[in-house]
């Protein structure tokens, strides 16, 4: 049984749909329509499908690019940013500080405003560099869910703190291990990153975006050099897409978020955080702590503190127990097992049979 935090198990709907005849998406019309439908289903999923009635709500361009999720993160460091770009990168975590790497190979001149990876965002240090003489911050990047420890972070207080001190500065947000079982604020993100792997339960192969107008205006204004890792050539897709989708993961993922909406985003979110709590529960019975504190573990993922012991665990529970869990990434490798419930395995039933193994071999 697979319970890791991404990639994570895919239903047989959607296996199913996988193993039909394969479509040319550049010839065949059909893929056109599965796309559209694709970016339809995930404008519901951001929660940016409606405008109010004054036509100001969080309408954005929902673009799927074919590439792991990682390509979302590099792509929009590298349709925003160019030499001289000032971009802050506000980080409790490994994801957060590699986008401060991608602002740097293309030219940029990133601000680590960083914590360590168990505390929250640096939300004061954050007001002290938006604050600061010398600042004229044209981007800032930070992280929703930060997979290797568990931690959901409170993106939106840091985009109270950009949007009074910074309101010009751009916004990216990965939300690729949160979209879909958590609520996030993609009203007030500018590109909000999502993948296939995570919540959705599809395969690995594609990465997600929403795109708001001035991100759009900023990119067009800087002309990015990348053909694959450039979300430009996918804003308008009408006479063709910028080179050969991956067709069965298009399928994959359309049939997937089909299922999810079918149950509706509140069942979803709340299954998530049940399994969660539960997780939790049976983690503390088993004496084992949450690396962040429960009120910043994500709904998503669990991160238990097993100190010198975590590819031992890992080992140990695929083969005696066939149930496949995560190290933790980095320093934490061996200090931190994670329990990936999320997607189709946020269920309460397929974490309590992930514990009854992993209460075996402690």
């Amino acid at each position: 049984m697979l319970m890791t935090p991404g990639p994570t198990a895919v239903p047989e709907p959607v296996r199913e749909t996988m193993s039909r005849e394969l479509i040319n998406p550049d010839v065949d019309p059909r893929f056109r329509e599965i796309y559209d439908r694709l970016t339809e289903r995930l404008a519901t999923v951001y929660g940016v499908d409606a405008a109010d009635a004054a036509g100001n709500g969080a309408s954005r361009d929902v673009v799927v690019l074919g590439g792991e999720g990682i390509l979302g993160l590099e792509a929009a460091v590298a349709s925003l940013v160019e030499p001289g770009t000032e971009v802050l990168c506000l980080s409790n975590g490994l994801y957060g500080e590699g986008f401060a790497d991608f602002v740097g190979s293309y030219g940029g001149d990133p601000t680590l405003v960083a914590a360590e990876h168990d505390e929250p965002l640096p939300l004061d240090a954050l007001d002290d560099a938006l604050a600061a003489d010398d600042a004229d911050v044209d981007l800032v990047t930070m992280v929703h869910c930060e997979t290797p420890t568990g931690t959901l972070n409170d993106v939106e207080a840091a985009l109270d703190r950009i949007e009074a001190a910074a309101p010009a500065a751009l916004t990216v947000v990965d939300a690729v291990s949160s979209l879909g079982g958590v609520e996030v604020p993609t009203d007030r993100i500018d590109v909000c990153l999502g993948a296939s792997q995570k919540c959705f339960s599809a395969p690995p192969g594609l990465a997600t975006a929403a795109v708001s107008d001035r991100a759009w205006a900023a990119m067009e204004a800087r002309d990015p050099h990348s053909l694959y890792a450039n979300f430009l050539p996918f804003r308008d897709v009408s006479d063709g897409f910028p080179y050969t989708h991956l067709t069965t993961e298009v399928v994959a993922l359309d049939a997937a978020l089909g299922l999810l909406l079918d149950e509706g985003l509140d069942a979803v979110r709340e299954r998530h955080a049940a399994a969660a709590a539960r997780c939790r529960e049976r983690g503390a019975e088993l004496g084992l702590a949450p690396v962040p504190d429960p009120e910043r573990s994500s709904p998503t993922v669990t991160a238990f503190e097993v100190p010198g012991r975590a590819e031992a665990l890992r080992e140990r529970l695929r083969e005696e127990h066939d149930v496949v869990l995560a190290t933790g990434l980095g320093e934490g490798s061996e200090d931190v097992l994670r329990v990936g419930h999320m997607g189709h395995n946020a269920r309460v039933d397929r974490v309590e049979e992930a514990m009854d193994a992993l209460a075996a071999v402690l």
